[in-house]
């Protein structure tokens, strides 16, 4: 691994991070979205994904603790963007899942981040655009293993 200089064949882990960071960051204001921050944002995105998800489930996966998770599911909840469900089994337990008013917010944020990014695509020549396409499953894969609890599910699964 190199961490910079070198030939430009050799993968920089730092310099694909700080890239990939940048363009996540740069795509995730929308003004779909409106007041709400990229943090509730996210949230709502993984109540979508996940949903119905238990609230500690949720604050893992968005990576904040659950006392922050509480202070933001009630703004959502006001917002009707989410809703939240008992456990029949334990009242102890909430779940959170996306309301239909929530699905709908986030289709139009991830309209306007993908019609955002077609744009600046368009720009590419097309050597860039084929590089980037041949790119992707692998990016997509290294996503997948850095997913938590990937190599515990790979170690299960190898004879």
């Amino acid at each position: 691994m190199t961490t910079g200089t070198g030939s430009s064949a050799e993968l920089d882990p730092a310099r694909l991070r700080i890239a990939l960071g940048r363009l996540s960051r740069r795509l995730k204001p929308t003004a779909a979205a409106g007041s709400l921050t990229t943090t509730e944002v996210d949230v709502l995105v993984a109540a979508e994904r996940e949903g119905p998800v238990r609230l500690s489930d949720l604050a893992a996966r968005v990576g904040l603790n659950p006392t922050m998770l509480s202070r933001l599911v009630p703004k959502l909840e006001q917002a009707g963007l989410v809703r939240r469900l008992p456990d029949e089994s334990d009242r102890r337990v909430t779940f959170l899942q996306a309301s239909p008013k929530g699905a709908r917010l986030l289709g139009r944020v991830r309209s306007e981040r993908n019609d955002a990014l077609s744009r600046r695509l368009a720009e590419l020549d097309p050597g860039e655009r084929e590089a980037l396409a041949a790119a992707l499953p692998v990016i997509e894969q290294l996503a997948e293993r850095l997913r938590p609890g990937h190599a515990a599910e790979a170690a299960r699964k190898s004879p």
